[in-house]
């Protein structure tokens, strides 16, 4: 069994604040009671953190993971270098691939500012090989997480001249609730109003919610639905999508587990490049390059997507 903890970092700065505050308390007796609050709390968490990381590590082994990848996803875009110009391409990807899954037929859902659930499935020959089977969004969309890389004139250049700007996305599974284990006192839950385009309010009451999750410091917002109990569930989903993401890289880099010669899906692998000037798109992992990036951007990324599986599997 491994002894890799990924519950450590914070266990370890738990314990040196509960030292501190333990010193603190024998160096002057008048703050010994306003102390003890603070000292309680810390070795309540510190347990807790112990707890999660017992579970972690009883449940590493060598077998695959608990994902399945015939379920729905989720996606996360987020801006990385660029500025202004890195919000934009963000926004523009998510939009590529919304009108991908439109024109599949799959259904989306939007979470939150740069998140969104694809379910369903779309019959599609995926390996190039003239075999038409189901496929699920994970299955179809896990090998996008990466670095996403942008070469164009920004519509703000006022020179003309060609910016660099990238950036990020995560394709998590959606996670049955077996699972990963979240523990309700480790929640801290938020609730606000959500707000439509325009600035229109969706409604009267607080039905957006923003959770976070004490052990890891994960946040995770969801405001897509008039309900309030529906977001919570949404919000649940993501955490234990997001849980389970640090706990499978976790696994697979304490076995030294690499994925072919395309990489590990990580987040900080940089995948693709489109560059404008070249009317190309170049994925970093094939070695492929495919043109009419204006189609490519329309969400036609059919080929692409076969490509790249392809080559996963060779």
């Amino acid at each position: 069994m491994s002894d890799f903890n990924p519950y450590q970092p914070q266990i370890n700065l738990l314990e040196k604040q509960l030292k501190e505050a333990q010193a603190l308390a024998q160096k002057d007796e008048g703050l010994k009671d306003l102390v003890k609050e603070e000292v309680e709390k810390l070795q309540k968490q510190i347990l807790e953190l112990n707890t999660l990381a017992d579970q972690f590590l009883t449940t590493q082994s060598n077998e695959a993971p608990v994902a399945d990848n015939k379920t729905s996803c989720i996606m996360e875009f987020r801006p990385g270098t660029g500025g202004e110009e890195a919000k934009i391409w963000a926004d523009d990807l998510m939009r590529m691939y919304v009108r991908f899954t439109e024109m599949e037929k799959l259904r989306v859902s939007f979470i939150d500012e740069g998140v969104i659930k694809i379910s369903g499935k779309i019959l599609l020959d995926i390996d190039n090989k003239d075999v038409f089977t189901d496929v699920y969004p994970y299955e179809l969309f896990r090998l996008e997480t990466g670095v996403h890389r942008v070469q164009r004139v920004p519509e703000t250049e006022s020179q003309g001249r060609i910016h660099t700007s990238t950036a990020t996305i995560a394709v998590l599974p959606e996670i049955p609730p077996h699972a990963v284990t979240i523990r309700d006192e480790d929640l801290i839950w938020q609730f606000m109003r959500s707000s439509g385009a325009g600035g229109q309010s969706v409604n009267k009451t607080n039905s957006a919610v923003r959770l976070t999750h004490q052990p890891t410091g994960l946040v995770v917002t969801a405001r897509s639905e008039r309900s309030q109990a529906q977001n919570r569930q949404i919000a649940l989903e993501l955490l234990r999508s997001q849980i389970w993401e640090i706990e499978e890289e976790a696994r697979l880099k304490e076995l030294g587990q690499a994925r072919s010669g395309i990489g590990r899906a990580m987040r900080a692998e940089k995948i693709r490049t489109y560059n404008y000037p070249q009317n190309r798109v170049t994925d970093h992992r094939t070695k492929q390059s495919f043109y009419n990036l204006e189609a490519i951007m329309a969400g036609n990324i059919s080929n692409m997507l076969k490509e790249l599986h392809q080559a996963w599997k060779e």
